[in-house]
């Protein structure tokens, strides 16, 4: 199973609006993340639905944050995106007769729940400004030039 990227790619491209852009259009964020501009726009809708982003149309427009990185947590991210399932693994889809795997299948919803409790804890407690930090930290001990290659540059 693919894994889900609309988080991850969120948080990138949230960290570049407020370090490197500013405001940018759908096709700029779509180059930024190797997607199109359909997907970004649909993605993007999520974050302006919970007041993380917000958009202007014509010339001149785009998407900007409409709240700085540190009001904004990754468990934000997480929901505006949709929930994207946490586990690749679970229970049988369907109800089973058998008791061995009911037995199993009643073990691993307890156990998966209480994970997904304390990961989307763990997202709230983690704010995107934390990860734009890390990134500065990266970026100052890599010796890069250039954060971003999306641009066309090569960052050394």
């Amino acid at each position: 199973m693919a894994r889900d990227l609309r988080m991850s790619r969120m948080l990138h491209v949230l960290i570049h609006m407020d370090r490197h852009v500013g405001r940018a259009t759908s096709e700029q964020i779509a180059q930024m993340i190797s997607t199109n501009a359909v997907v970004v726009r649909r993605m993007m809708a999520g974050l302006r639905e919970r007041g993380i982003v917000s958009s202007e149309k014509g010339h001149g427009g785009g998407w900007q944050l409409a709240c700085p990185l540190a009001e904004i947590s990754l468990r934000d991210v997480y929901e505006a995106v949709g929930h994207p399932p946490l586990f690749n693994i679970g229970p049988q889809a369907d109800p089973s007769p058998c008791l061995v795997e009911q037995a199993v299948d009643a073990r691993l919803d307890a156990t998966l729940a209480e994970a997904e409790a304390r990961l989307l804890a763990q997202f709230a407690a983690i704010t995107v400004e934390e990860v734009a930090q890390d990134f500065e930290r990266r970026f100052a001990d890599s010796g890069h030039r250039v954060p971003f290659p999306w641009h066309g540059a090569t960052g050394e």
